[in-house]
């Protein structure tokens, strides 16, 4: 079995090289690295195999879920996992992984410059039943935009699904409480941004820009 104490430096390095310059914070010492928007972050992980190695994802999370977790809610780009087998090998593989993950980062923010570009892309979306995140996700953005008419539409489609679990009977409270405010676009902001913050807090992010309106 390959000696595995490497591996993290040299993942580190090559993160640092890539990320850094693009303002993204290391998530302490892990293989996560944040790119902090205030309302919605930007992901790198750089997924560890169960053997040494690595792979890569990078996502986005939208803050108002109000979680004590980091989440991937959208995918930007994957790359499997590959070994460590020698030095050089695996710094040519890291750094190759980093620029990867800089160029999604890149792609991610050109993507998703706007709210009103997040709320677009969210209710272009089929609903699919079952997915009871994507409807969660997509009333939100367009409660913010200010358009009530999707946000209720897609509101009622959380509140259709079957609750068989205690997130979903969560969900569905805070989409009626939603479904409820949703003509009312100071309302869904002013509820976003306290879960924003509550969700900032609980991840030790402080106070961020919630320029949301």
């Amino acid at each position: 079995m390959p000696d595995r104490s490497p591996v993290p430096r040299i993942i580190n390095s090559a993160a640092r090289h890539s990320l850094k310059p693009l303002g993204l914070i290391q998530r302490g010492r892990s293989r996560l690295w944040i790119d902090d928007h205030g309302w919605w972050l930007g992901i790198v992980e750089f997924t560890p195999p169960r053997l040494a190695g690595s792979g890569l994802y990078v996502g986005a999370m939208w803050l108002w879920h109000d979680v004590d977790h980091l989440a991937f809610h959208l995918d930007a780009g994957r790359v499997g996992s590959e070994l460590f087998r020698s030095e050089d090998q695996f710094t040519r593989l890291a750094f190759n992984l980093g620029q990867q993950a800089a160029a999604n980062v890149t792609a991610l923010r050109d993507r998703f410059p706007a709210l009103s570009d997040v709320a677009r892309y969210l209710t272009s979306r089929p609903v699919r039943r079952g997915f009871l995140w994507d409807s969660f996700d997509s009333g939100i953005a367009a409660g913010l935009v200010g358009d009530s008419d999707t946000a209720r539409h897609y509101f009622e489609h959380v509140l259709c699904e079957d609750a068989l679990a205690p997130w979903m009977v969560d969900a569905q409270e805070k989409a009626r409480d939603l479904h409820a405010i949703a003509a009312d676009r100071d309302a869904v902001i002013a509820w976003v941004t306290r879960a924003v913050d509550s969700c900032r807090s609980k991840l030790g992010l402080g106070h961020g820009p919630l320029a949301i309106s």
